[in-house]
């Protein structure tokens, strides 16, 4: 048995949860339930990011306690993973006091080892990002911060700061020598790019009392904090065990993949790995930056007031409709349009039509014509489902373990069109009036075959529609979780039909 271990970011509290949390979660949860399938075992870590003067900021405009405040921040993202059963092992938050310990320990061997020096910074400083910017910077966009086109302030202070000049030569070879090391490949060539074209200034890594009181505790001057993307980042490794459970930390580091939102890039390719370097620990295996879903040509923000409500989404609609869109709308590493017309579009014609109808008059004919006990003497598989069936075959794990969600959707959608094609073609009802009996239980046993394996491709992307499927085919859902039941083999069905497996949306 292999070890997996995937992570998502950790989500600032500062909002509430959008449908950009949950499409990088809906997406590393798809590979976690995959690696399962394949026998894998799995470490999935998911969280939130609890510090900085934000945080403080809202929670006093407010009137609440900053405990209180992210408390309730952090249970909406868990409430929510909840509801689109995210299937993550183990849930961090920056406030835990093991993480607060493991990022101590990480700074002051890292000064130990004069990767952290002090000095007197002048330049501008974001508070909505938390994130310091030179005079050039900010000149290319007349006094703005970069990144989120906020005012910024100019400051002058003593701070201390992070050697990440030092590692920059080795992060280039690194890059050089494992192109997969970010994913997709433009997100590869951004980074390289970057470093190629320019200097690193080391980093920031705490902020001043004074300024910014919420926050871990700089281990060897009481007058500062850490800085809220220095401490975050650590969360990887001290969710993995690094310096309190080392059995567990040797058992899943490196992660094998980090799945983040492209705007974070930078953070998790340059500075993330330069951090591991510095502690003589291995950078991750690969970062996946996804693209953004955006409304119209404007990414979505709390700002913009173009944020679309996930609780609202599933309520509309249904989870496994919200899960399968995001996934089969555009390829996992690019930026999508969302759009309620879209949505509607892909859950009737893919779900409701071509999905929920085959399974639904499969089902019928089960019992119509044999009561709902299927068993025919031949169980060969269809001429017209081979080449569909052998494509899945060499096909699916591969486009999974890449990330190639969307291909992979769209595999499994030419043998379920390839299914709807054999009822028309086949035409049962004249089997049955001509009393070919033997034909037509074959007939019915090969789609309720086709759909079983079907769901079994499907069950990382759609898991609760994949039960119901399970259960009308009279199958036991836990026996189907294995690729290995991807091969034609099943027996016989002794099917319940129950009722759609996906309604119908108007248009309107």
């Amino acid at each position: 048995m292999s070890k997996f271990y995937l992570t998502t970011p950790l989500y600032y509290v500062n909002a509430s949860p959008h449908i950009g949390h949950c499409y990088t979660n809906i997406g590393a949860d798809t590979l976690a339930r995959f690696k399962r399938l394949k026998g894998d075992e799995v470490f999935f870590l998911t969280g939130t990011d609890e510090y900085g003067e934000k945080i403080y900021k809202i929670a006093h405009q407010n009137k609440e306690s900053i405990k209180f405040f992210v408390d309730r921040a952090s249970e909406k993202f868990k409430n929510l993973w909840k509801i689109l059963n995210i299937s993550y092992d183990f849930f961090i938050r920056t406030t835990d006091e093991f993480h607060q310990q493991v990022v101590k320990k990480v700074v002051s061997i890292l000064f130990e080892k004069q990767d952290i020096y002090k000095a007197k910074y002048e330049g501008f400083y974001c508070i909505f990002c938390e994130a310091f910017w030179s005079k050039a910077q900010i000149k290319e966009t007349e006094g703005s911060c970069p990144d989120c086109k906020r005012k910024v302030e100019e400051i002058k202070e003593e701070n201390y700061f992070f050697k990440v000049s030092r590692y920059q030569d080795w992060l280039k070879r690194h890059l050089k020598n494992n192109p997969s090391f970010v994913k997709p490949k433009i997100r590869y060539n951004e980074v390289l790019g970057f470093l190629e074209n320019n200097t690193l200034n080391d980093l920031c890594i705490c902020r001043p009392k004074k300024r910014v009181s919420w926050g871990i505790d700089f281990p060897f001057d009481s007058d500062y904090v850490i800085y809220v993307w220095f401490d975050a980042l650590l969360n990887y490794i001290s969710g993995a065990g690094l310096f309190y459970c080392e059995e567990k930390f040797k058992k899943w580091w490196p992660a094998d993949i980090q799945f983040i939102g492209k705007d974070i890039l930078r953070q998790h390719a340059v500075i993330w790995p330069i951090m591991l370097r510095a502690l003589d620990l291995e950078p991750p295996r690969v970062i996946f930056a996804h693209g953004w879903w955006k409304v119209g040509e404007e990414k979505m923000s709390k700002s913009k007031g173009n944020i679309v409500d996930p609780y609202n989404l599933i309520k509309e609609f249904s989870l496994d409709t919200i899960r399968y869109f995001l996934l089969r709308e555009i390829p996992f590493g690019l930026d999508g349009s969302f759009s309620y017309s879209a949505l509607i579009n892909r859950a009737n014609s893919d779900l409701a039509n071509d999905l929920g109808n085959l399974l639904y008059r499969s089902l019928n004919m089960a019992e119509k014509y044999f009561l709902g006990k299927v068993n025919p003497l031949k169980k060969d598989i269809p001429e017209e489902f081979l080449p569909l069936i052998e494509e899945l075959k060499e096909s699916y794990v591969k486009n999974m373990d890449n990330i190639e969600f969307h291909t992979c959707l769209e595999r499994i959608w030419r043998f379920i069109n390839v299914m709807n094609k054999f009822v028309e073609e086949k035409k049962p009802w004249v089997m049955w009036k001509e009393k070919r009996i033997d034909e037509l239980e074959w007939f019915i046993y090969s789609l309720l075959e086709g759909i079983r394996i079907v769901g079994v491709y499907l069950y990382p992307f759609i898991p609760n529609a994949v039960s119901s499927i399970f259960t009308q085919l009279g199958v036991k859902v836990n026996e189907q979780l294995s690729i290995k039941k991807s091969e034609w083999q099943r027996e016989a069905f002794y099917v319940k039909k129950e009722k759609p497996l996906f309604p119908r949306f108007n248009v309107s």
